[in-house]
């Protein structure tokens, strides 16, 4: 029943045409911006303890999700989660500045300049963030991020935190769109995982797609078959002891 409330709650206020209104006039006070943010974008990055590093870029627009215009990264190298959002943020600067370097009207959704840029993570983040925005000369765009630790709102160059109320439309919209983010980077992050573990099984001499989606079907999840002994692969479906010697030996 609480579920409920608190779903049935969130709809509503996402639906409300004043609530959104205010939640970007909000915003455009607190963090000191010339115009109302009618798009906001935000990255965020997902990964496994350091492995398959991924992004997400979610567009809200008029405070409601334009899903059309979502993006997804796949980071080959980093160093850490600074480093990434880096990595990512220069790749949208630079398509931001051909858009402004070209002089013409947006041709999708997705080249469409954002008023507000968020990334997930605190000040190391958002300095990381800023330095890709003027590498690529974006000025127009306001970053912050948003650190989940007390909800705090970071902008470069600001040694404290901007802090909305709790209680604040704008704060609930900021989450909002951070939530989708994280969502989106983890859902990818989980495919990725799935088609490498996937990819690596089909490599094993007698293991074909159909074999491949049984075994992984059998144990649920990728870590609990990295951690499955001999018997326990030899007992999955269409299996045996002899196939399952060639998995764990590959």
């Amino acid at each position: 029943n609480a579920g409920e409330h608190l779903l049935r709650s969130k709809l509503k206020r996402t639906a409300d045409l004043a609530a959104r209104s205010a939640a970007r006039a909000e915003l455009q006070s607190a963090l000191g911006m010339t115009e109302a943010p009618l798009r906001i974008e935000c990255i965020d990055v997902s990964h496994l303890q350091g492995t398959g590093v991924v992004a997400s870029l979610v567009v809200f627009e008029d405070g409601l999700p334009a899903k059309g215009a979502y993006r997804k990264y796949r980071i080959e190298q980093t160093t850490d989660d600074t480093d990434s959002i880096y990595q990512v943020v220069s790749r949208r600067a630079a398509q931001l500045r051909q858009l402004q370097d070209a002089g013409e009207l947006p041709v999708s959704r997705y080249r469409d300049r954002p008023q507000l840029l968020i990334v997930d993570g605190g000040e190391p983040q958002v300095k990381a963030a800023a330095r890709a925005l003027e590498e690529h000369g974006i000025t127009e765009v306001v970053l912050c991020g948003v650190a989940k630790r007390l909800e705090e709102l970071w902008l470069p160059g600001d040694p404290f935190p901007v802090i909305l109320p709790r209680s604040s439309e704008a704060l609930f919209m900021v989450q909002r769109v951070r939530d989708e983010a994280h969502r989106f980077a983890i859902t990818f992050q989980r495919q990725t995982r799935k088609s490498s573990i996937s990819s690596q099984l089909s490599e094993v001499p007698g293991l074909g797609p159909k074999r491949v989606k049984a075994i992984l079907n059998h144990f649920g999840s990728v870590a609990r078959l990295r951690t499955a002994g001999l018997e326990e692969i030899a007992a999955a479906p269409g299996v045996g002891m002899q196939l399952a010697e060639s998995i764990v030996r590959h």
